[in-house]
């Protein structure tokens, strides 16, 4: 007979990796042949707007020179971070109802299983919250993070535009684009933009992002929203940049 213990402890550990099913639709079956190839329309689509997006985000055409100029002052990141919202956010989200003539909850915009997100979420806060406090105190996150240090009401509205854009952009447009049409290997496809869009920063942040944006992507897959996800990327920044600042004004 199976110990009450036992049947939570199984009872949890199938809950943890019962994912929702994505079934794809007739709109995501549907190709379209160029020169030969049979390209899935819908995937194709996703696939070339976030390298078109990421490339006007990376070349910073949309930010004016005196914006630019600022470098990473918490200024010239709420600029960023709202430009972000319209690039990251809007933009895919005006693709999902004008081209893919769909629902914006079917790419993570729902709240998905709440339940399990804000559980999860805050499991994985606390598991990291040391690893962050000790990188953020170190050198080179102090000279990276410490000048876009302001009051922690600023911070948190400005990740939050920030990261949530990018949540959706990488991890809801893009992932359950590709869940529908290629399956789960779409979130290892996921992590190639994502991790590339963290060049230039700290190389231990650059290499984590491979561990992180996989585990940000299962989160997704798993609960069916990107919000879990958007809250946990939010907190772990605001962290970082405040433990940098404390610790380059020390």
């Amino acid at each position: 007979m199976v110990s009450r213990p036992q049947g939570l402890a199984t009872r949890f550990a199938a809950g943890f990796v019962a994912g929702p099913a994505y079934p794809a639709a007739a709109a995501d079956r549907r190709v379209i042949g160029i020169l030969g190839l049979d390209l899935p329309v819908r995937a194709t689509i996703a696939m070339a707007a976030v390298s078109l997006l990421l490339l006007v985000d990376f070349t910073r055409l949309a930010i004016p020179a005196d914006i630019q100029a600022l470098g990473r002052s918490s200024d010239a990141l709420r600029f960023q971070a709202i430009e972000r919202l319209v690039l990251f956010g809007l933009a895919p989200a005006l693709v999902v109802v004008l081209a893919f003539r769909d629902r914006l909850p079917a790419y993570g915009l729902g709240l998905g299983d709440w339940r399990w997100g804000i559980g999860l979420a805050a499991a994985g806060c606390a598991v990291v919250t040391p690893i962050v406090m000790a990188l953020g105190s170190g050198a080179e996150f102090g000279t990276y993070y410490g000048i876009s240090d302001a009051p922690l009401g600023d911070l948190i509205v400005t990740n939050a535009l920030d990261l949530a854009s990018a949540e959706f952009l990488f991890r809801g447009f893009l992932l359950f684009t590709l869940l529908r049409t290629i399956g789960p290997v779409g979130l290892i496809v996921t992590l190639l933009p994502f991790v590339f869009s963290h060049l230039g920063k700290p190389e231990i942040e650059l290499f984590s992002t491979l561990f992180g944006g996989a585990v940000f992507g299962w989160l997704n897959w798993r609960t069916g929203s990107i919000w879990w996800s958007a809250l946990g990327h939010v907190y772990i920044l605001t962290l970082v940049i405040v433990v940098a600042g404390a610790a380059a004004s020390s």
